[in-house]
């Protein structure tokens, strides 16, 4: 079970010592704590207080998790010892951005324990990994505001950034777990989970502010340079394709070639599976 009191200590540190990026590192956001040490899902205990009137800022952390849910309606396998997290944001934003939101995460924690000498990569478009072995994943979930006229584009009323990460957890098949990853210059700051809760939460906002100020393109290529699959052939329907990179809209870009023609195609989270150890 995650300790309140080490938690906010945690939440509190200097920003470098959580892998904030030095133009961030004024951001002092405001978490609502709710820690459990059994759920079905933070996400969906998340959800339920949200429909109980809590905001943005809330956060949802349980030691273990019986019903984890991974993208596409996987179970998430989430023994004691992972760190299973959930965090409510209100971006007031249009729904077709909503993709960007799962990425900004997955940069905004890898951005972190990447400052903090771990080597982590990103598989698009939510999972960190190391070396070809899952370290963690993201799921994100979002709820539409109520339209006020017809013809107002859909926006995101409010989202919950559900992320689990192997620290001391039982490991599962091509997984390795941060705690692992740890270099000697690393392991002095982030000795707890509550060190790792604290580094994922800032992580999350660190991504989603960068985002915010930098714009669309600047935020992409900052992403694709943390891509484990950028310049890789992969499989796509039977052929060999390349990674070529992903659009402003978060899908991904592979070209393929055919009878000495190169094409080029866009493909949604879902369309395609990258594996791990590749």
């Amino acid at each position: 079970m995650i300790d309140y009191q080490r938690l906010i200590t945690a939440l509190v540190r200097p920003s470098s010592e959580l892998g904030i990026l030095p133009e961030l590192a004024a951001l002092r956001p405001d978490f609502q704590l709710h820690l459990y040490d059994r759920l079905p899902s933070t996400n969906q205990t998340a959800w339920q207080l949200i429909d109980q009137g809590h905001g943005a800022g809330t956060v949802v952390i349980a030691a273990e998790q019986t019903a984890g849910r991974g993208q596409w309606g996987r179970t998430w396998a989430s023994p004691p010892g992972g760190l299973y997290l959930s965090l409510v944001l209100e971006p007031e934003m249009p729904l077709r951005h909503s993709n960007l939101l799962t990425l900004t995460s997955a940069w905004g924690i890898a951005t972190s324990l990447l400052n903090l000498a771990i080597p982590i990569q990103i598989k698009w478009p939510n999972d960190l990994v190391s070396q070809g072995s899952k370290v963690g994943g993201i799921l994100t979930e979002s709820r539409l505001a109520t339209s006020t006229t017809a013809r107002a584009s859909p926006q995101l009323q409010q989202v919950v950034i559900g992320v689990g990460l192997n620290w001391d957890n039982p490991l599962p098949t091509n997984a390795a777990s941060i705690r692992q990853l740890l270099p000697d210059e690393a392991s002095t700051r982030i000795k707890t989970l509550e060190d790792l809760a604290a580094i994922a939460l800032r992580g999350i906002l660190q991504g989603f502010y960068y985002w915010q100020q930098q714009g669309n393109s600047a935020f992409v290529n900052a992403y694709i340079q943390k891509l484990a699959h950028h310049g890789k052939k992969v499989k796509l329907d039977g052929h060999i394709a390349r990674v070529e990179g992903v659009t402003l809209q978060g899908d991904l870009i592979v070209s393929l070639q055919h009878n000495g023609q190169k094409f080029v195609r866009f493909l949604k989270p879902g369309e395609i599976s990258l594996g791990y150890n590749g």
